[in-house]
């Protein structure tokens, strides 16, 4: 197992910062996810005011948080990293149009905050506020991943390709997330008319199996990026990622269940049939 491994990623780059990232950022991942699992939740989307959100009753949270328009907190959000993935176009000309690899990462992960900025203008609908601190916070987690990716992308330029090539798999898997995540999205935004702010059990696509489709396909979108990087570093955040969005998924189905009596039992979290 360990043998097979070595031969889909780059060896670790000679930078003892990124590889200690990269160690770090598997368990903050999963801590993350399994405190959305106990309720312990990032205080936006319904989980702002929600009762058994206990971010907000942690001691160093009871002063009252600053809000601002979800929509302006969503592109805080997601505008740093996508100017981050643009500007290493700017940065590493040579490499991204030289290097296939380099391209095709950096394009994705420009495509996929582009996709998400396009989202939050024209796409959902918002009725409430969101946390300011809430949304920095994911702003810098977002802009270090994906500066992180593309710098690790930066290092193994001249080092042997990994045996066995999955750039091209992985950009596959990632147009299938990309496009899954935004047709959910797309089914989600027509749940509300302009001005409403009732939340409904959503319908069509994968809702009917399972409640989080949107992050089924973000996962297979962070998946396809670290099929396309090869790196240890990308692998580290799609596995991490994969974690925190199971917790969120399980947080979002027991909150369906808590607000929906007649929320559908068979309904999963995030796999279909399984999970």
């Amino acid at each position: 197992m360990e043998s097979l491994f070595l031969k889909l990623v780059f060896p670790p780059p000679p930078s003892l910062f990124l590889n200690t990232l990269s160690v770090i950022n598997l368990p903050s991942f999963a801590i993350g996810g399994f405190s959305e699992f106990r309720g312990n939740n990032m205080p936006y989307s319904k989980f702002l005011n929600s009762v058994t959100n206990n971010f907000q009753k942690q001691p160093f949270n009871e002063e009252k948080k600053t809000e601002v328009p979800s929509r302006l907190g969503m592109l805080i959000c997601y505008t740093p990293a996508f100017l981050a993935s643009v500007a290493f176009f700017l940065l590493f000309p040579q490499e991204s149009y030289n290097g296939i690899r380099m391209l095709l990462l950096n394009s994705a992960l420009a495509l996929h905050f582009f996709k998400r900025i396009f989202e939050v203008l024209f796409v959902h609908k918002y009725s409430g506020n969101m946390v300011l601190n809430t949304a920095i916070i994911i702003g810098i987690s977002y802009f270090s991943s994906t500066a992180s990716m593309i710098y690790a992308q930066h290092l193994s330029q001249g080092i042997a390709e990994p045996p066995i090539d999955l750039k091209y798999i992985g950009f596959v898997l990632f147009l299938i997330g990309l496009s899954g995540n935004f047709y959910h999205h797309y089914l989600l935004s027509l749940l509300r008319e302009k001005g409403e702010k009732k939340y409904k059990i959503p319908k069509g696509g994968l809702f009917g199996l399972v409640i989080c489709p949107h992050y089924l396909f973000e996962t297979i979108e962070f998946l396809g990026f670290s099929f396309i990087s090869q790196t240890f570093h990308s692998f580290s955040i799609a596995i991490g990622t994969m974690f925190y969005l199971v917790g969120r998924s399980c947080a979002t189905r027991q909150w369906y269940l808590s607000k929906f009596e007649d929320f559908p039992q068979d309904v999963k979290a995030l796999i279909p049939y399984v999970f």
